[in-house]
């Protein structure tokens, strides 16, 4: 399967913005629900270290090719985000979230799945890369 180049820069840049979305569902760090249903991952800080992980998928988007490992990096990064999502799930009631707070809700429904595709998108980009001879990949 290839992938374009200019479909991966816009994978890294929405990769960001989604993201960046926790500061929607966080209002702005001021919902206490996110980090009371899990204060060891989604603590304030937690999700401040979410914010700064979709700057960085955006900070590559146009030279991802240039960072082959940093781009491995977001692979591992997302599977753990991915894993820790299904044990939540597993080992917690979704509806008590819904219950406290909507907005809430929705991030612990939908934040790992979100971690499982861009799991994929990574791997893929870190395999094509990988796989570019080195004049290339650094072009």
């Amino acid at each position: 399967m290839a992938i374009k180049n200019i479909t991966i820069t816009q994978g890294f840049i929405i990769a960001g913005l989604m993201n960046l979305t926790v500061l929607i569902f966080s209002r702005f760090f001021t919902n206490p629900t996110i980090p009371e249903f899990d204060s060891v991952v989604m603590s304030n800080f937690g999700l401040l270290m979410i914010v700064l992980w979709g700057l960085a998928y955006i900070s590559i988007s146009k030279s991802y090719r240039e960072v082959k490992w940093l781009v491995g990096v977001f692979v591992v990064g997302k599977f753990i985000y991915g894993y820790v999502w299904i044990n939540w799930i597993l080992n917690n009631n979704i509806s008590a979230v819904y219950k406290k707070d909507t907005m809430a809700g929705i991030f612990y429904s939908l934040y790992g799945i979100n971690d499982w595709i861009f799991f994929v998108f990574f791997l893929l980009v870190f395999i094509k890369i990988f796989k570019m001879p080195s004049s290339l990949s650094n072009a």
